[in-house]
This record gives structure tokens, sequence and C-alpha cells, in this order.
């Protein structure tokens, strides 16, 4: 067994998706002049700010949607559920795309595809706007994968940083889809075709901004090939992806339908876009936080449970609790969130024993996770659907927990999984 470098609990959040190597482009970080890699850094953090806005807009406008695009609710769940299936079946075509045409070039064609299908809702087409959708997922499906590598390799020295500004970007992106869609609707005239496109913008403007590095990127030849065995028999794994699965259905039925829920008890369009804004800001915090709790523990099987205890408790307030305390479990319900997808992302590492383990763990994880995510929003519609309210959602929100919390009390367990790391060539 060929055992690569082991990996550091206090750097989880750098782990790639997959098994990426992101060696096979130059890069010369410790040459480059202080404004090269500052800008090398916006850009990132501007990507990663755009790999989110297409959950939340959509939700915000999701009644208008309906109504404007004659959709059924089962259509608007097909509609929430989409870009959540796209990432899942989408992300293991990112290492394939980065070694055949380079990581550099890669993320520049999901940029520009993601705008292509950001403007596509703003059309009156139906087609056109689940086209769009299912294009624009499968574009944040591949930049999920890519960012992580490339913050490791040209910000070695500033990695945890880089790593901390991009996750808040990827939470602001999540916020301002959610509490600017319907101010930009109100803003363009009432047309929900140019509030969803809109979002299309910054997605360019990024392109521009990234276009110089494609342009300075050489290549050189590629390292050695690893491969890792036994990963998809392992009960463990399986723990640790079910864990990520059922946390993740959870925080993307917070994405999909939180917003109509709030509207649902009366609340306003903008009222209720804040109310998610303000929740998915705390869920930054708490992903920066979160980690270095965790890992000071022996096992994380603890705040692993606590915090889908958190996340499903603050849910339910938001459901059922009084409208003048929906702040109070906005925040909770932030906390609760942010925190899991931050435990979820360390306990990936921490059952791990080599960095090619870890990809590879990851990889299987996201792969299958967000597969299983999509079915949380999807559920969530079908019951609106059929009860006429959202009510029995709670049922499946205390399930997914339920399921997330067992899952993650067996992932937390502090052991490892049972593979074994191969070096093929190189």
């Amino acid at each position: 067994m060929t055992q690569a470098s082991e990996i550091d609990p206090g750097s989880i959040e750098l782990i790639d998706a997959e098994d990426i190597d992101v060696s096979a482009e130059q890069s010369q970080p410790a040459t480059q002049s202080g404004l090269v890699r500052f800008l090398l850094g916006a850009s990132l953090v501007l990507i990663a700010f755009n790999l989110r806005p297409v959950f939340s807009s959509a939700s915000a406008l999701l009644l208008e949607i309906r109504e404007n695009f004659g959709l059924s609710p089962t259509g608007a769940s097909l509609l929430t559920t989409l870009p959540v299936v796209c990432l899942g079946l989408f992300s293991p075509l990112a290492p394939r795309l980065a070694r055949r045409i380079g990581t550099e070039r890669t993320l520049l064609a999901v940029v520009v595809l993601l705008a292509i299908g950001t403007a596509a809702r703003g059309t009156s087409s139906v087609p056109l706007l689940f086209l769009g959708t299912a294009l624009a997922g499968a574009c944040i499906a591949v930049g999920n994968v890519l960012l992580p590598g490339l913050v490791k390799r040209d910000f070695p020295d500033k990695a945890a940083l880089v790593t901390g500004w991009y996750t808040m970007a990827l939470c602001a992106g999540a916020a301002a889809g959610a509490g600017l869609t319907i101010p930009f609707e109100a803003a363009l005239g009432g047309s929900i075709e140019g509030a969803l496109a809109i979002w299309a913008v910054p997605a360019l403007v990024v392109a521009v901004l990234w276009f110089p590095q494609v342009m300075a990127t050489r290549k050189r030849p590629k390292g050695p090939t690893y491969v890792v065995k036994g990963m998809w028999g392992d009960r463990l794994a399986w723990h640790v992806t079910l864990f990520m699965g059922l946390q993740s259905a959870l925080a993307y039925c917070v994405f999909g339908w939180l917003v109509p829920i709030l509207r649902a008890r009366g609340l306003d369009g903008v009222t209720a876009g804040a109310i998610v804004s303000v929740s998915v800001m705390v869920q930054a915090a708490a992903c920066l936080i979160a980690p270095h709790l965790a890992v000071r523990g022996k096992d994380q099987r603890l705040i692993n449970v606590a915090l889908c205890a958190i996340a499903v408790i603050a849910l339910l307030g938001l459901q059922f609790a009084p409208l003048s305390t929906v702040w109070i479990w906005a925040v909770l319900q932030g906390i609760g969130q942010g925190g899991l997808i931050a435990v979820a992302l360390t306990v990936i590492v921490l059952r791990t024993q080599d960095s090619h383990s870890a990809a590879q763990l990851s990889g299987m994880a996201q792969c299958v996770g967000y597969t299983l995510a999509a079915i949380g929003p999807l559920i969530v519609g079908l019951i609106r659907s059929w009860t006429g309210s959202f009510a029995w959602s709670a049922v499946l929100f205390v399930a997914l927990g339920l399921g997330a919390a067992i899952n993650g009390w067996f992932a937390g367990k502090a052991s490892h999984v049972n593979v074994e790391t191969v070096k093929l060539s190189g």
C-alpha cells in the first residue's frame, strides 16, 4: 500500500471533491506579483459567488414562476430539484475535463455556460426554463469540484484564508439570490424573466476577469496516478456518504422551499427573502467555526447529532412558531445547517489516512450525496401538491434530520475507512 502525505485536519475545507491533477497546469504563486495574486484570488471568490444564485433566485420567485409559466405543483418541484440532480450527475465529469483541457479552461467554460443557462431562464419558454436550469446545475457541479484544488495549488501559503473567502462567497451568492431577486423584479417593472436572467450578468463579468488567467496558463507533464481500492464496499464510507447526502437534502429543501413556506405563512416576498438571506449568511459564519470545534474532540459524534437537532428544530420553528420569532429561528437554522455542511466535509478528511483516499471518499460522497439530496426538494413539492400545504413536509424534515443524525453518529467515530491506495504510474 502506498501512502500519500497525511492530511491536516485543520485544513479540511481544502479537500478536492475528486482526485484532480491540478498540478498539470503551471503555477508559480511564489513569483507572482501581489496584484496578480490578488486578481487571481478575487476571480476565484467571484466564481464561487456565481455557484448558488441559480438555486435561491428561483426559490424566491417560485410562486410567480408557477403562474407566469403555467407550471403545475409537480413541475415547480421538478424545477427546484433539477439543478440538485445535476450536481450529482455531472460532478464526476470535472476531473476528466480538467485533465483533458486544463482546469483554468474548464472553469472558463463553466462560467460562460452558466451565464448562458441562467439567461435562458429569462425567456418565456418552459423548455428553455428547464434546459437552462439543467445547464446551470451541470456547470455548478463542475465548479464545485474544481475550486478547492485551485485554491490549494495557487495559494498554498494562504489556502485557509482564501478558502474562507470563497466559502463565504458561496453563501453570499445564495443570500443575494434569495434577498435581491424580488427587488430586481420590482425594479425591472415586474419582469419575472428579467429577474431570473439578471443573474447571468455576474457570471459574464467573472468570465472576462478569468480569461487572462486562462491565457497565462502553460501545460506541464502530469504527475503520478493513484487508484484507491475498496472505498465503495466500506461501511464507514457509506455512513459518511449518507451523512453528507441527508444533510445536503435538508439544505436544499431550505434553498428551494423556505421562501415559499414563509410566504405561505403570510409574509411578503421581500421579507421572506430577507429572512432566508440572513439564515444563509449565518451559515457562512458557522462554516468557518464548526470545523475548528469538530477537530478538538476525540470524535465528532456528539457535534454531528447536535447540529442535526438544531437544524431540524429551527426549521420546524420557521414553519410553525409565531411569526414574531422567525428571525431567531432563521439564525439558529443557519448555525445548524452551516455547521452540518462544514462537519460533513470534516469527517471526510478525518476518516481517511491520505489525500488520495480523501479525494476518492469526497467524490463518492458528492456524487451519491447530491443525487440523494435531490429527493428532498422534490418530495417537499409533492407534499405541497398532494395536501395543499407545507405542514406535512415537517415529517420529511424530521426524517432527514434523524437519518443524518444516525449516519453522522457512525461517521463521527474515530476510525478510518478500510481502503488501499496504489500508485500506478509516474
